[in-house]
């Protein structure tokens, strides 16, 4: 991906984005757009409009950590933002070369440690698996497979969400928030694209998600990050109804760039009866689906 093209779109969205009321300036009556002018950007961050207009043409190569630091707080970054900034910037210095994690290729057959697969079996309460940043699931426990059967039962979706999310009809059944979803892969995917731009499966998947997906194509050009670590998510599994799930995704310290993510009801709901139900029916799969769960 071209790092200067990415900078320069990542700068002028969030210039865009911030409005003159949020920055503490008047809005004046003869203002052409909503976002903040270049003059206005360079104020705040205490350096001339030519350099910030360098600087937004991509060209973030050398630039100090004091001076990334002024244009997050002037652009009001918030803390995905501001580590995207950085990981841009490490990217048009080089360095990310030393920093990021090496790079998996989906036909790597890559398998999880007999140790990682035990605790992921070792997890019965609630769906487990370990993705990359491109989404892929490389590992789940038993619970997260039937889970996520609808990822799985297309061979096209090559068991990765951001697929399932934009190609599969079956996506927008399974999350009744399809919007939201949809916004969290893509910002998932922008997040990783700029902490790993020469990983080259990351790029093709993004070609083919913005040839065949107008929804995709959208989301991705809005140039939005956010860290995925805790969260409330809503689900409708096609065996067990409605599910309403806690997750927390923690980054592997033994696997740079992969998160297992663990998703947990709260005790006595009728979504932690509904993962019961759903663990009965992955245990014995040949029998009928089970009735979704009584919503009263």
């Amino acid at each position: 991906m071209d790092n200067r093209e990415e900078v320069r779109e990542f700068l002028t969205s969030r210039r865009a984005k911030t409005t003159p009321e949020q920055a503490g300036l008047p809005s004046g009556s003869r203002r052409r757009v909503p976002g903040l002018r270049r003059s206005e950007v360079a104020a705040l961050a205490d350096m001339s409009v030519e350099y910030y207009a360098k600087l937004e043409r991509g060209n973030l190569a050398g630039v100090s950590p004091s001076v990334l630091e002024a244009l997050a707080r002037a652009l009001r970054l918030d803390d995905a933002e501001r580590a995207h900034l950085l990981n841009l910037a490490q990217a048009a210095d080089g360095t990310d070369a030393l920093t990021r994690p090496r790079r998996r290729r989906t036909t790597d057959q890559w398998k999880p440690h007999p140790s990682l697969q035990w605790t992921l079996d070792a997890i019965t309460a609630g769906p487990a698996f370990v993705r990359n940043g491109r989404m892929d699931i490389l590992a789940a426990n038993q619970l997260a497979r039937a889970f996520f059967s609808d990822v799985y039962a297309t061979p096209g979706n090559q068991a990765n969400l951001a697929r399932f999310n934009f190609l599969d009809p079956a996506s927008r059944r399974f999350y009744p928030d399809w919007d939201q979803a949809a916004d969290i892969a893509v910002a998932i995917l922008r997040t990783e694209a700029g902490r790993n731009p020469h990983d080259k499966d990351l790029h093709d998947l993004v070609g083919e998600l913005s040839t065949r997906s107008d929804e995709f194509r959208t989301r991705w050009g809005a140039h939005n990050v956010r860290n995925h670590g805790t969260g409330t998510k809503r689900f409708h599994h096609q065996a067990v109804g409605d599910l309403t799930l806690a997750y927390e995704g923690l980054e592997m310290a033994a696997e740079p760039g992969l998160t297992l993510t663990i998703y947990t009801a709260e005790p006595g709901s009728p979504s932690e009866e509904g993962l019961r139900l759903l663990a009965s029916w992955a245990a014995t799969p040949q029998t009928p689906s089970p009735a979704p769960p009584s919503s009263s």
